[in-house]
């Protein structure tokens, strides 16, 4: 009989050392003894240092886009999937873009660059298109693409303010203040009044939060907010309610219909729920918990997860070696699959963390692996405080474009 978990086929989870994207792994394992829980839960941190004579980004040159509408940029990946059915049948299912979508998705991603400077350049190296394809260029079936370069905290700066060496953190700075020249010009000019999705992981949800609370929340381009995805980061809300915490005016999304609210969870395996020192889906204010919204129930409960997984177990780190999907063996061509019914999630808390719980549904007549990599490892041990952050949207892209689709046609009607 199969084990119920999420874990790689060798060590348990993601191997380091296989490439210098995996140097976060590294960074965080040398000071993890000193890691103050603020660096990631607080929802203004306070500004990284950066150079004095950094000067403004011009976003009206393309070339500081990974992604914009009508263009073969980064967000023109081949998404093909197939899907592996509980029978153990595979079929491929075809992916485009709609080109007409009638609302835009202006995407911030999370810290993946591999820059040996505190804040990265404006060069899109592998990691920021790897990082493009795991979680956004989806998207583009349901609206149109916005993903600007940004100056973000690199790998090497998180190491830096990780081990003591650097005061700050990741919302704002040099970052934020390129993610907000970037908004600015996409508000003033590609929006023209249409509305728009928020996507954003770990640092780069660190960032939008920022970027909602100065720029949107409470403001007249509220209006346009069709909803804000902030992912793989600690949200605050006043406990037991849907506002209060990061924002006052913009709460959690209840029904797929629903626009102007936010979805936000950081998830963890059902058989390895947030420990003591959990990086996520925790709080320091007793008045306030950790938001989460289930993509895959957003009414409460328990849901089925519509992953999108990769067929050589990348994450939005490194590539690892390929693996069977089924057993027996069957090759499978796409760059992606799909495993229906294999996952499943519901928001949930401990003691520590509330946090999106992410079960697999292993069953011994399933010819399906459940080695998914996903993971953060290290000489063979899981570190538990992350989660399954690796692959926090994989889980529920399915999900999300799907929502996307339906807040779409939400907001057109109003």
């Amino acid at each position: 009989m199969k084990e119920s978990g999420i874990r790689n086929r060798e060590t348990g989870g993601l191997r380091l050392g296989e490439s210098g994207v995996l140097l976060l792994a590294v960074c965080l394992l040398s000071v993890v003894s000193g890691l103050s829980r603020t660096v990631w839960a607080q929802t203004t941190p306070q500004a990284a240092p950066v150079a004095p004579a950094a000067q403004p980004n011009d976003y009206g040159d393309g070339k500081n886009w990974l992604c914009r509408p009508g263009r073969q940029d980064a967000c023109a990946a081949d998404l093909a999937s197939t899907v592996v059915k509980a029978d153990g049948s595979l079929s491929r299912e075809a992916w485009t873009v709609d080109p007409k979508a009638s609302i835009d998705c202006f995407y911030v991603y999370p810290t993946v660059s591999t820059d040996p400077t505190p804040n990265s350049d404006m060069t899109a190296d592998p990691a920021e298109l790897n990082v493009i394809r795991q979680q956004f260029a989806r998207f583009g079936s349901s609206c149109r693409p916005y993903a600007p370069l940004y100056r973000q905290v690199t790998l090497a700066g998180l190491r830096r303010i990780l081990g003591g060496g650097a005061s700050g953190g990741l919302s704002t700075g040099l970052g934020y203040d390129d993610v907000r020249d970037a908004w600015n010009y996409y508000v003033t000019h590609d929006n023209g009044g249409r509305g728009v999705v928020l996507v954003g992981h770990s640092q780069g949800s660190y960032v939008l939060t920022e970027l909602v609370r100065r720029e949107i929340d409470g403001k007249p381009i509220q209006s346009r907010l069709v909803s804000a995805l902030l992912i793989g980061a600690t949200i605050p809300v006043a406990r037991g309610k849907d506002v209060g915490g990061a924002f006052q005016h913009i709460g959690l999304c209840h029904t797929a219909s629903q626009t102007g609210c936010l979805i936000a969870y950081s998830s963890f395996r059902s058989t390895s729920p947030p420990p003591a020192n959990s990086r996520f889906g925790k709080v320091t204010d007793p008045n306030q918990e950790a938001a989460c919204a289930n993509p895959a129930a957003l009414g409460g409960g328990s849901g089925t997860l519509h992953a999108y997984l990769s067929t050589g177990g990348s994450t939005i780190t490194s590539p690892q070696p390929p693996k069977p999907w089924v057993v027996p063996e069957k090759p499978i061509a796409t760059p992606w699959v799909s495993v229906p019914g294999l996952l499943s999630a519901q928001c949930k808390s401990n003691e520590y963390a509330t946090y999106l719980e992410i079960t697999v549904n292993a069953n011994p007549t399933d010819p399906r692996t459940d080695d998914i990599v996903g993971d953060l490892v290290t000489n063979g041990q899981v570190l538990k405080d992350w989660g399954l952050h690796l692959i926090d949207v994989n889980l529920t892209m399915g999900n999300l474009v799907e929502i996307v689709g339906k807040q779409a046609k939400a907001w057109r009607s109003k």
